[in-house]
């Protein structure tokens, strides 16, 4: 039965986090191959259909008649084939053969439709939708403050965006960047802003005004990009929190010399629910509760409240299980005497209730109380 409450709860935090609410203006950068290349491929199609309908009318010049000479030469033809696909029509030259008529209608008609698309389709793309582009980007610019930006959208960062959101944060707050079109369209679906740029660059942190960002989250994949990225961060924004994912116990320190604020090693992390399994049960399933707002309760870090300044930390007025007080950068226990007062400006780490859990603490009701 608790295997399958477990698997309810699964379930539903899963279709909680694919089922979101409106898709929200994305931020955009960079496409698959460049402006002139895209430009070209369209022109270089266009030409190619005209081409087409060039040998076409050679092919059938004997149904075609020029009312100034009577003689239809290539260069007729040529001026014949521009004149029907830009459907001028000046009528000097003319189909007069059945089977000339039966091709316009049915060959050259279709061809003209496709140069049409293409010329309209090139106009819009380079000229009115990439203005549009730059000037929505730059208003979603203008809005980007106090933002969170997740670098790298892999399985690290696809989780923490997921989890972001399911404890209140905006979608539209945050900025996904990543180079993968394919992971940034996950990320537009959950009403991220996204860009598909590299992280290391110093344009690509700007656009998203790195230096305004609320905190910054790096998994980049790879050890060694990640720490590049979080020294290209850490210069562009010396006070903004940034939190990394390494991999090797080595780049740890490496990472914090680039100036991360907090280093997660998810393969430490495991090792150290492995070996909380071996000793009970359900210590590794308490862990995970912790890390999650899926669960029933959940760790959160902030400042006390005036109304808190004197009290013990275990009478903290939001109901929650105090477990650890930050105090001029120095970390105190629960079970400490100087946690028996709190004071203004202490940070401090505490247990408290998600929605699924109770009105108190994380214990169930038992029966008969």
């Amino acid at each position: 039965m608790r295997e399958k409450k477990q698997l309810d709860t699964l379930t539903s935090s899963e279709s909680k986090r694919i089922f979101r609410g409106a898709r929200h203006t994305p931020l955009r950068r960079a496409v698959k191959i460049p402006v002139w290349g895209d430009l070209g491929i369209r022109l270089g199609l266009a030409l190619f259909l005209i081409f087409i309908v060039v040998l076409i009318h050679w092919w059938d010049r004997e149904g075609l008649v020029d009312n100034l000479d009577g003689e239809v030469s290539f260069l007729d033809v040529v001026y014949f084939t521009m004149i029907s696909i830009t459907t001028t029509g000046f009528g000097d030259i003319a189909p007069i053969s059945d089977r000339a008529r039966l091709v316009e209608a049915v060959i050259v008609t279709p061809i003209r439709f496709m140069v049409f698309f293409i010329f309209v389709g090139s106009a819009y793309n380079f000229i009115m939708k990439r203005s549009w582009e730059k000037w929505r980007m730059a208003r979603i610019q203008e809005q980007l403050s106090d933002h969170i930006v997740v670098l790298g959208y892999g399985i690290s960062g696809s989780e923490a965006v997921a989890e972001l959101i399911d404890r209140g944060t905006d979608p539209n707050c945050i900025v996904v960047i990543d180079p993968n079109e394919e992971r940034l369209a996950d990320a537009e679906a959950l009403g991220c802003n996204i860009m598909a740029a590299d992280a290391a660059r110093d344009e690509t942190l700007k656009a998203v005004r790195i230096d305004q960002a609320q905190n910054v989250l790096i998994s980049a994949g790879r050890d060694d990009s990640t720490i590049l990225i979080t020294l290209t961060v850490r210069a562009l924004a010396p006070k903004v929190p940034i939190s990394v994912v390494v991999r090797a116990n080595d780049n740890e320190s490496l990472a914090l010399q680039a100036g991360a604020t907090n280093v997660i090693n998810p393969v430490r992390f495991t090792g150290l629910l492995l070996a909380g399994s071996a000793k009970g049960e359900h210590i590794a399933d308490y862990l995970a509760d912790l890390a999650s707002v899926s669960g029933r309760v959940q760790l959160v870090e902030r400042e006390i409240t005036a109304e808190e300044n004197g009290i013990a930390l275990a009478d903290l007025k939001t109901g929650g299980r105090g477990l650890r007080v930050y105090r001029n950068g120095e970390a105190l226990g629960f079970w400490e005497d100087a946690c028996q007062t709190l004071r203004q400006g202490d940070v401090l780490v505490e247990i408290v209730p998600t929605p699924n859990g109770t009105t108190l603490g994380d214990g169930r009701p038992q029966p008969g109380d």
